[in-house]
């Protein structure tokens, strides 16, 4: 019998003083968002909202997603101190319908899921956009677990480029790449780490 993997208390750890992951966009999205027109932005585990306020201030309409509603009362409460507007929708991914053909952006920032409900939601990725939109995608690779410098100890969490061109199977990938750079992310994400950095497109005639 397959034993599901640990998952986090997303609640108490974002009970905690502060923001775990800082208010900080995340580096890569940083870099790439300013190839993208903005428009309607989904973010899948958005946590505390320092990306979602991110899109904001670059103009995007941003709907934040997470499990957790003490991360969204902060991201919510970000937002309002920088005078910006950000939805946000408590949610399990697992369950979370994603419509057709609705955003011009997907963003999925260290945002560990299951592998089976990871092939799920992308199979929903992949519908969700509209045509010429773009995915952007950082997460923890296998190695990350030799430089435990942050994210999931559990091996199923984690995700290979091979992996994300398999499971985002019909986008363009503009980057795909495994890396393994510095990262500092708030007091939970710092040090040498392992990542696979995604920017896939939907193209424009599908």
């Amino acid at each position: 019998m397959t034993r599901a993997p640990l998952l986090t208390d997303w609640d108490a750890r974002y009970a905690a003083p502060g923001f775990a992951y800082g208010t900080e966009p995340n580096r890569f999205l940083a870099d790439v968002v300013g190839r993208l027109p903005s428009g309607r932005a989904l973010s899948l585990g958005e946590g505390e909202g320092r990306n979602a306020a991110f899109l904001a201030e670059m103009g995007w309409r941003v709907v934040g997603v997470d499990r957790s509603r003490v991360g969204l009362r902060k991201a919510r409460g970000l937002a309002r101190e920088r005078d910006l507007s950000v939805a946000v929708c408590v949610a399990d991914l697992a369950a979370f319908p994603l419509p057709a053909d609705r955003f011009d952006l997907i963003l999925s920032i260290f945002c560990h899921l299951p592998r089976p409900v990871r092939r799920t939601v992308h199979q929903a990725v992949r519908r969700a956009l509209r045509p010429g939109g773009a995915y952007v995608c950082e997460a923890y690779t296998p190695r990350q677990l030799a430089f435990r410098t942050g994210g999931p100890s559990v091996p199923e969490l984690l995700v290979t480029l091979d992996d994300l061109r398999t499971e985002l199977a019909g986008l363009e990938f503009v980057v795909g790449r495994e890396v393994e750079r510095d990262v500092v992310e708030g007091n939970m994400l710092r040090g040498r780490s392992a990542v696979v950095q995604v920017l896939a497109v939907r193209s424009a005639d599908a």
